[in-house]
């Protein structure tokens, strides 16, 4: 049997955020930015890669470090970083990725043979006299390229438009020759910004970063994170440089807007700024997104969930699951680690409506962690659940589970809940107490057989570090 894969299906010691996956060659690639476990600021190392074969998406390959910080020549000395990347095939069938480095307003591109590097600096894009995209009188700041070529035409989807700047108008595309460089069309602008969005069919949901473009048929499926953030918005075209259409919202990360499990407007997960796109993987598709970890804006992980394009084009929002990449249900028995909650939040009482908590990078909100330092290859937990903390995870096939098994290491004393719904009965609770190394504890539960979520409450006083569950079959 294959192993199982979750929806955040890289090792949790790994933080790549904006991840747009491509399939090459037999297998699905995956490239974003690269976050620091504790870091300071955004995107701080090198570009790395990681692949799978497109018949099992349990099972990621690390490709290594595919581009070095220091490699292009505007930044020998490190001094900025590699914001997020997108790669496309060029007409000559070698490998072009497109970045931006945070301090300066042009594209450059690296080239390799190989989908998963490592890539050598090529140049930059520019207009025909040499003059390089975005230092032109008009142009606005690049950020965030997509690409996607289509015989010897590359489309290249950029921009960045926090709301109110009446300075950035919105999401461009700009046409390039055969060579990958060169300008052969000017940027026109495709999707509005916040200041422009009035009146238009994307008010509400205006572009704001993390372009992304793909095609299904005829259809153009230009992906963006609105001026929302937590969201990834999609909007359609029948031609790659106009009449582009909003929509709906694909994905959010914190689950706004689903309304199955919980009121629509209720975050069961932290929000944050989002970035990713589609693929379509032996005729399923996915969307990519990514998490905020460790309490931080700059810890930041990829994460997957199928989703389905109905046959008039249209992308329901996906709800958050654990199991994203598994093709089914997890199975209801085994250890799983709790870095793939997919729900984290806590309680407040207001009038007896749960809500999420808004000053979540606060030191006394839950998050999911790691011990060590950035690079070391330490599992992830939750940390510091307080009384009132949920964490959920969905979905589990379960049949005749008899017993349920917690590791927790804790400053606390209470009780661990489990439920088959956040606001449900307890089916379990599971003593807590206070302990400085990992604890096992174990309960009696009877689970009714079928396709089932789990949510672990904390209720008591201190904070708990939360490893991992086991379900037990009878």
């Amino acid at each position: 049997m294959k192993k199982q894969a979750f929806s955040s299906y890289l090792p949790s010691w790994e933080y790549i955020p904006d991840g747009e996956p491509h399939v090459f060659e037999g297998r699905v690639y995956v490239y974003g930015s690269h976050d620091r476990f504790n870091g300071y600021a955004y995107c701080l190392n090198d570009y790395i890669c990681y692949s799978a074969p497109i018949d099992d998406l349990s099972d990621w390959r690390y490709e290594g470090v595919i581009y070095e910080t220091e490699a292009d020549p505007l930044n020998r000395e490190r001094y900025m970083c590699l914001y997020a990347p997108d790669v496309t095939q060029g007409p000559d069938g070698r490998y072009y990725m497109y970045y931006v480095l945070d301090g300066v307003l042009i594209v450059s591109v690296a080239v390799c043979d190989t989908p998963a590097g490592a890539y050598a600096f090529y140049g930059y894009v520019h207009y025909a006299d040499g003059t390089r995209l975005g230092e032109r009188f008009g142009d606005e700041p690049q950020f965030d390229p997509a690409v996607i070529t289509e015989g010897e035409t590359t489309y290249l989807y950029t921009g960045f438009a926090a709301k109110g700047d009446k300075s950035r108008s919105g999401a461009m595309v700009t046409v390039l020759a055969a060579d990958m460089l060169t300008i052969v069309e000017a940027p026109v602008f495709v999707v509005p910004s916040h200041a422009y969005g009035a009146g238009t069919c994307f008010a509400g949901h205006e572009f704001f970063e993390a372009s992304s473009i793909r095609k299904k048929g005829d259809t153009y499926y230009f992906v963006y994170s609105s001026s929302l953030m937590h969201e990834l918005c999609y909007a359609t075209s029948k031609s790659p440089t106009k009449d582009f259409v909003y929509g709906g919202v694909i994905v959010s990360n914190c689950d706004m807007h689903i309304d199955t499990y919980k009121p629509a407007e209720m975050k069961t997960y932290y929000g944050g700024n989002n970035h990713g796109g589609m693929v379509e993987v032996n005729g399923q598709w996915y969307i990519f997104y990514h998490r905020h970890t460790n309490g931080t804006n700059f810890s930041r992980q990829t994460c997957a969930q199928p989703i389905e394009i109905l046959a008039d084009g249209s992308i329901p929002q996906v709800e958050l699951t654990s199991c994203g990449l598994n093709g089914g249900p997890l199975l209801g028995r085994f250890e799983y680690p709790t870095y793939i909650a997919c729900n984290l939040f806590s309680k407040t009482v207001d009038n007896n409506h749960p809500t999420h908590h808004e000053s979540w990078m606060d030191g006394d909100f839950a998050k999911i962690t790691q011990d060590g330092r950035d690079g070391d290859e330490e599992v992830g937990y939750i940390a510091n659940m307080r009384d009132g903390t949920v964490a959920g995870f969905k979905y589990f096939e379960c049949k005749n589970v008899k017993k349920i098994k917690i590791r927790t290491r804790a400053y606390a004393r209470g009780f661990m809940e489990v439920k088959l719904a956040w606001d449900g009965e307890t089916l379990a609770k599971i003593p807590i107490a206070y302990a400085n190394i990992w604890t096992v504890g174990v309960a009696d539960i009877c689970i009714p057989d079928g396709v089932w979520p789990l949510y672990f409450e904390f209720k008591g006083e201190g904070g708990v570090s939360f490893a991992s569950f086991a379900l037990q079959n009878g």
